[in-house]
């Protein structure tokens, strides 16, 4: 296993997340706890000593069932994250009740690193109220020893991230991205990075394999991938390319199987960095991934002059790129329930007035239209 030195500790690079634990018939909410033992068991034999777990995965019960596996070991050989659920709007104010309950389902007197979680469009204003107390409490909890290492997670935007560190930055030790070589570009990953590096913060990878997207790939890339390196799986690409990133401290998957985890452990025994001709491949055919779906907006901004209804279509067009791409999920949604009705997609009259001067012709009245109904439907 690879470590990383962290303020006197070493994390294993891999991190076990508990958002994707296997589960019974199906169903999210029935986590199957004795799967999960020996798969946590077999972790902690190989080496991974970081776990991830959040108030809200599988329907409220990670947390405790977690908590039983990991408590079969000492406390002190592991490191254990979680985080204050911020994407609900309703659990602001709730900061303290929400933390003690969260130390007694993990059976702990304290968390190695809590997070603010998703800091988004959606919250922003809110983590950054000081009427709700979260960061003052938190900040508490770290100086009593109850919260090792401070930090945050993020789905929201570039200019949502530069916010929270804004006010929060001085006491951020850590931040938790999207990051994988298809968002490199497509969700800018790579400004985020930067930014990040601009202050010291060492980063944390979720959805490094994008939900499994890039787990698999069209036999022709696979080819391609091979023809680089004979011995290395697609999965282990994805890897590969954060290996190749400076400042990612921490990769987390979430390994619901027994043979996903043996796989990853295996990736992450040595360090294979990419070499330029291999990163220039990867980013080729992730450029070549996202186009063969999205709308080919490059913010010009030509159109949001002549929109009578005064809407940031480019921004629009780049969630609706995002919701198309992932086939739905969250963040689009999300990110849209942060904006006025009248900003929204279903704002837009099809005049047409933006097409007029797109360079790119794009049909956007069509697409506002289509972001609408996906998000109703």
């Amino acid at each position: 296993m690879i470590y990383k030195e962290y303020q006197g500790s070493k994390l294993s690079a891999l991190g076990m997340g508990a958002m994707r634990l296997p589960v019974i018939d199906g169903d999210d909410s029935r986590i199957d706890e004795a799967e999960t033992e020996r798969i946590v068991d077999y972790a902690m034999e190989h080496g991974v000593n970081y776990y991830d777990t959040a108030w809200g995965y599988h329907g409220g019960h990670s947390e405790p069932v977690l908590g039983r596996a990991l408590g079969r070991y000492p406390r002190e050989s592991f490191f254990l994250a979680s985080k204050f659920p911020g994407y609900d709007l309703s659990n602001m104010g709730k900061v303290e009740q929400i933390f003690e309950e969260q130390l007694k389902r993990c059976g702990v007197d304290y968390f190695d690193f809590y997070l603010f979680h998703n800091v988004c469009e959606l919250n922003i204003d809110d983590y950054l109220n000081p009427q709700y107390g979260t960061f003052a409490y938190l900040m508490k909890q770290k100086q009593e020893g109850r919260i090792r290492h401070l930090g945050f997670s993020v789905h929201g935007s570039y200019d949502v991230m530069r916010r929270f560190l804004e006010a929060y930055g001085h006491a951020m030790e850590f931040c938790q991205i999207q990051l994988n070589y298809l968002d490199w570009s497509f969700q800018d990953a790579r400004a985020k990075v930067e930014l990040l590096a601009q202050r010291n913060i060492p980063v944390w990878v979720m959805e490094p394999l994008r939900g499994g997207r890039l787990a698999t790939l069209p036999e022709d890339d696979t080819a391609k991938l091979r023809a680089l390196r004979p011995e290395e799986t697609v999965p282990a690409w994805a890897f590969r390319f954060l290996q190749s990133i400076p400042g990612v401290t921490v990769t987390l998957s979430g390994m619901s199987s027994m043979e996903q985890l043996q796989a990853n452990i295996q990736t992450f025994s040595e360090e294979k960095p990419l070499n330029p001709q291999e990163m220039e491949t990867l980013l080729h055919m992730a450029d070549s991934m996202v186009k063969k779906i999205v709308l080919p907006c490059t913010a010009c901004r030509y159109c949001v002059s002549h929109c009578p209804q005064e809407l940031d279509i480019p921004s629009l067009l780049a969630l609706y790129n995002e919701h198309c791409f992932t086939e739905g999920g969250f963040i689009a949604p999300m990110a849209l329930s942060a904006l006025p009705a009248e900003k929204r997609p279903e704002a837009c009259i099809g005049c047409r007035s933006c097409e007029a001067v797109c360079p790119q012709q794009i049909r956007i009245s069509e697409a506002m239209a289509d972001f609408a109904a996906k998000c109703r439907g």
